[in-house]
């Protein structure tokens, strides 16, 4: 079984950082290895866990600001990726932000979907790098362009399109239909995500419903890709 990502939850809030990390968990894929209130405290943690993949950075800190902080971990070559969890909106902090490796930048305040969707992208963002391998110009693309915060056109609010490829790929390669169960086991998305991206790849005409009826209960949805049918 995979292991999930790591995830430290920076914030000068303790609220806000409590909240934040109850996010976190509900999750599929993800665990709260910690939090921290200062910009000492992020970079002390950032030192003494086992295992740390994703740091969820505010810019508001009472010692520093955020990105000193990812300055700093840079410097003493730590290779966690970064999302800014933050208030600030002026441009300045948020191109200061890319210039230094955040791979994305949430406002606050911001809805528990809305920080899903971010994770969720960045689970599928890992998965292609983890991979390995190389990389055709298409594959490039996709994994530089998997974070966008733009809507891929036709997926619906709420809906990330590297979460939609993935399980557009999976569909694709798969020899026959295959339930929400089958495409979360394949993707490591909860089945009542993979469920959600079934149904919307069926309603753009990508993906063909099938029902298979079993001995008892109701009938099981399963999903073929459309060019197979």
């Amino acid at each position: 079984m995979t292991p999930p990502f790591e995830v430290l939850v920076v914030d000068d809030d303790t609220r806000v950082a409590r909240v934040n990390s109850a996010y976190v968990a509900k999750v599929p894929g993800f665990h709260v290895a910690g939090q921290a209130h200062t910009a000492a405290e992020a970079l002390h943690r950032m030192e003494t866990l086992p295992r740390l993949d994703l740091v969820l950075m505010d810019q508001h800190l009472p010692d520093a600001s955020g990105l000193s902080v990812v300055q700093k971990m840079r410097g003493r070559g730590h290779a966690i990726d970064v999302i800014m969890v933050t208030a600030a909106r002026d441009v300045g902090t948020v191109q200061a932000a890319l210039r230094q490796g955040a791979l994305q930048y949430l406002v606050k305040p911001f809805a528990f979907a809305g920080l899903r969707a971010k994770l969720e992208a960045y689970a599928a963002l890992r998965r292609t790098l983890d991979g390995g391998g190389e990389a055709e110009q298409a594959e490039v693309d996709r994994i530089f362009g998997a974070l966008a915060a733009g809507p891929e056109p036709g997926l619906p609010k709420g809906h990330s399109p590297v979460t939609a490829d993935l399980v557009r790929r999976v569909l694709m390669r798969a020899r026959g239909p295959m339930s929400a169960q089958d495409i979360a086991e394949r993707t490591g998305l909860s089945r009542q995500t993979a469920q959600r991206y079934l149904k919307v790849l069926e309603r753009s005409g990508q993906a063909t419903l099938t029902l298979k009826y079993g001995d008892a209960g109701r009938p099981e949805h399963r999903y073929v890709w459309a060019a197979r049918v």
